[in-house]
């Protein structure tokens, strides 16, 4: 076969590779099911925002948090919890959609099933750094966490990248992981050295470690939002870009991606995202690695419905934890990190164990 009739033909072959893993052409249960799926994710969602304005140690009815929202009445105290919800519901709302976003896109890039957070050294860069900022500054409060966390976050995440494109393949999936792996027991073991010497640092640290959104104002949640917007606005618009990812570096190339710009500007998504949710509630896990699992049984391989419904989804999966947590043992709370653990590693187990779905 002629070479260069082989190397003309590859655009047109890595254009209906993609067509495939996209879906169309052909009208197969997950594409006709898709709309109809994102609807009923949104109804969900509502549903589950409605409960946590309205759950908790004073329960309210439905009807008294509408009050709440359209007339408030300062001198009404079923009104004044209502409003005082609101930054933690506003919060699990942001962050469950970045971690949900983020963790999708995760694995598209590095084209793994188990990537998270963890794999680009987010949390033990956030972890670190907000350790550093309470020993060596004194930082005490949520709002000095979150800038210490975000730059410890996006500086980690950094320098992986930079690691794994080293040589001349650049930033394969197989190094990202490697790097990631490496910088973050790197950065645990120097955060640890640091909670070891100083007894202080270690409760004013361990509150925000476990990781929940209670506790939080809009002093809190307000900063992070422009992060979390420009994240969310990058990484919503690389879903035909991670298909073609998950096609291998070669197709993608073939259909006229640049690889490692696309890589690039995509980790710069990730990390926005990580970087703002990790620093707003502290390192929660398992929503960004359980819901892009779930999403796949439901929309297919293709990354422009994955990314939307992940970004649905995972909120919804962290107020559901969040509210439970207020419940479970009155009249204290157990903090949605732990919720999402308690009911994430069954659910991920047994995706696992199933194995569809997992492929990218």
């Amino acid at each position: 076969m002629n070479p260069r009739t082989t190397t003309a033909a590859l655009p047109a072959l890595a254009e209906r590779v993609s067509s495939a893993v996209e879906g169309r052409g052909h009208s197969g249960p997950a594409r006709s099911g898709r709309p109809a799926w994102l609807l009923a994710a949104v109804v969900v969602l509502v549903l589950v925002t409605i409960a946590s304005l309205a759950v908790g140690a004073r329960g309210l009815p439905p009807e008294i948090v509408w009050q709440a929202l359209t007339g408030f009445d300062p001198a009404n105290g079923d009104h004044a919890v209502v409003h005082a919800r609101l930054p933690r519901t506003a919060l699990g709302l942001l962050a469950g959609a970045a971690l949900g976003l983020a963790g999708a896109a995760m694995q598209g890039l590095a084209r793994n099933p188990l990537a998270d957070p963890g794999i680009m050294g987010v949390n033990a860069g956030a972890a670190l750094a907000v350790v550093t900022g309470i020993y060596v500054f004194g930082i005490s409060s949520l709002t000095g966490y979150i800038w210490f966390a975000f730059i410890g976050a996006a500086a980690a995440a950094a320098v992986v990248y930079l690691v794994a494109s080293l040589g001349r393949d650049g930033a394969t999936p197989v190094k990202l992981a490697l790097a990631g792996a490496a910088l973050s027991a790197g950065l645990f073991s120097l955060m640890n050295v640091i909670l070891v010497s100083s007894q202080d640092t270690l409760d004013r640290f361990r509150f925000w470690q476990v990781g929940g959104i209670a506790g939080r104002d809009w002093s809190v949640v307000l900063p992070g939002v422009p992060f979390l917007v420009l994240g969310a606005g990058i990484v919503l618009a690389t879903g035909r870009i991670l298909n073609s990812l998950a096609l291998g570096d070669d197709i993608a190339r073939g259909l006229g991606q640049r690889v490692g710009v696309v890589r690039g500007v995509t980790a710069l998504g990730i990390v926005l995202l990580c970087g703002s949710a990790t620093a707003l509630t502290g390192p929660i896990g398992f929503v960004g690695l359980v819901i892009p699992h779930a999403v796949r049984f439901l929309t297919g391989p293709d990354y422009r419905w994955i990314l939307p419904l992940s970004m649905i989804l995972a909120p919804t999966l962290l107020l559901a934890a969040d509210v439970a947590g207020r419940v479970v043992l009155l009249p204290g709370e157990v903090p949605a990190g732990i919720m999402t653990a308690l009911v994430g590693a069954p659910v991920f187990v047994w995706l696992v164990r199933r194995g569809k779905g997992a492929g990218l």
